[in-house]
């Protein structure tokens, strides 16, 4: 802690008029913006000179981050591990390399868990790993179009990250092993894309392509000047060993999507509708789900508050007897869906969840969030993020699952360090009294990310 709190001292007065803004998606960094810039300081690894052209450079890189999560009463009360605390620490070194059209992006992880009382899991520890390393090229085909080709091992994030997202909040990031076409002209885009997920493994250089489940797509974007966008998209996705309630088998699932997002003035939007159909075991798919969220800014009033109200349904399975499985799956989400600290994912659910923003100034924001939880299908049970099943009907008619606050805090220290904070109870409703244990969780979370 004192090395991080020493690195924001050293960081420039200026940190926070950064030329290039910092992702989570690395390979999306274009630091060639500096090749006729002054480099000073932690920039000088990022654009350094190879040959005396201009066309080939390097950029180096790397995020540390620790992350502590305490839970009393986790998941209501339910074993193994009812109150739970434990902490997070992952290193994530890259390397990214650009010859003329040809680029080679490398990025390493070093992932570990202490103190999770449930048994690690693919989300909390890796060992020492490759988390992402593939070849493109790029290719011009006029003055606003091209074509990139990539192969190998990458993070994908697409659209807002409801069905496809890189897992980032959690300690290790879903990657995937494939192939992936990438065609823009002006403001309209394609990606295409035959990949396998990275089935993790717990010990050093164990991450290996899954050779159960498949993910296949195309997804289009039109995003003009004006702040109004659209996505348009198909994803196929196969697991040879789904499991749903007490069944398993083959799982081949096609979802089709619209998504509208966008900004005008003080209003900004990201509504999607996502359409699924398949089999499963020999049932047919039936599932849906649509998701939105709405904000108004008062970028002029004391604080700037926003304001933002998300609302989400997804469907759950009606009656597991009549051959028809309606059961939304939300594939590869983005590891905090409902909140920092939030126990449940979006299957079988509806959900209110306004929340309040604030500016406090120099660096430091504030939010309240408050949401409300009920099952969709009276039919079937709640899930975690990776659709993990928590709690099976059970014959219970409520709908209401429970209420959740939230009050978080965040630090942006300097343009390379950040800190955050997160509070948080969740209190169980009639469904989850109905089915067993129903105390009060309540959750703490606080992270350190230093990002070069």
């Amino acid at each position: 802690m004192r090395l991080l709190l020493l690195l924001a001292a050293l960081a420039p007065a200026t940190a926070f008029a950064q030329s290039v803004e910092q992702t989570n998606l690395r390979y999306d960094e274009d630091w060639s913006v500096l090749r006729d810039a002054p480099r000073e300081g932690w920039r000088q690894t990022k654009y350094v000179p190879l040959g005396e052209t201009g066309d080939a450079y390097l950029t180096l890189g790397g995020e540390a981050r620790a992350r502590f999560e305490g839970f009393d009463n986790n998941l209501w009360g339910s074993p193994p591990a009812s109150d739970d605390g434990y902490l997070w620490l992952r290193v994530m070194p890259h390397a990214d390399l650009h010859a003329g059209p040809a680029r080679v992006f490398v990025q390493g992880i070093a992932g570990h868990a202490r103190g999770v009382g449930a048994g690690k899991g693919p989300a909390d520890e890796t060992g020492i790993d490759l988390l992402q390393g593939f070849g493109d090229l790029r290719l011009t085909l006029g003055t606003d179009s091209s074509l990139t080709l990539r192969g190998g091992r990458e993070l994908m994030a697409l659209g807002s990250e409801r069905l496809v997202g890189i897992r980032y909040g959690p300690n290790i990031p879903q990657a995937f092993d494939g192939v992936r076409a990438i065609a823009e002209h002006g403001a309209f885009r394609v990606d295409a894309f035959h990949l396998r997920p990275v089935a993790i493994g717990g010990g050093d250089f164990d991450d290996k392509t899954s050779k159960t489940r498949r993910l296949d797509g195309i997804y289009t974007t039109l995003a003009p000047a004006k702040g109004v966008g659209v996505d348009a998209y198909w994803l196929g996705y196969a697991d040879d060993g789904a499991r749903f309630s007490s069944r398993s088998g083959r799982e081949t699932r096609d979802t089709f999507g619209l998504r509208f997002f966008g900004k005008r003035g003080a209003l900004g939007w990201n509504w999607e509708a996502m359409l699924q159909r398949g089999h499963f075991d020999g049932d047919r798919i039936r599932a849906w789900s649509l998701a939105t969220e709405t904000a108004l800014s008062f970028p002029k009033a004391p604080l700037a508050p926003r304001l933002r109200l998300r609302a989400n349904i997804a469907s759950g399975d009606r009656n597991p007897a009549d051959g028809k499985l309606g059961t939304f799956n939300a594939l590869f989400p983005k590891g905090k869906y409902f909140g920092e600290l939030s126990p449940i994912g979006p299957r079988n659910i509806v959900n209110l969840h306004p929340s309040v923003d604030f500016d406090l100034g120099k660096g430091v924001t504030l939010e309240l969030v408050a949401a409300r939880f009920w099952r969709e299908s009276r039919g079937d049970g709640i899930y975690d993020i990776p659709g993990g099943l928590l709690r099976p009907a059970a014959g219970s008619r409520a709908r209401h699952i429970g209420d959740q606050a939230e009050i978080s805090f965040a630090w942006q220290a300097s343009e390379i360090l950040s800190f955050s904070a997160s509070l948080s109870a969740f209190r169980a409703g009639a469904f989850l009294r109905d089915t067993g244990p129903a105390r009060t969780i309540r959750m703490v979370g606080a992270e350190a990310m230093l990002k070069l």
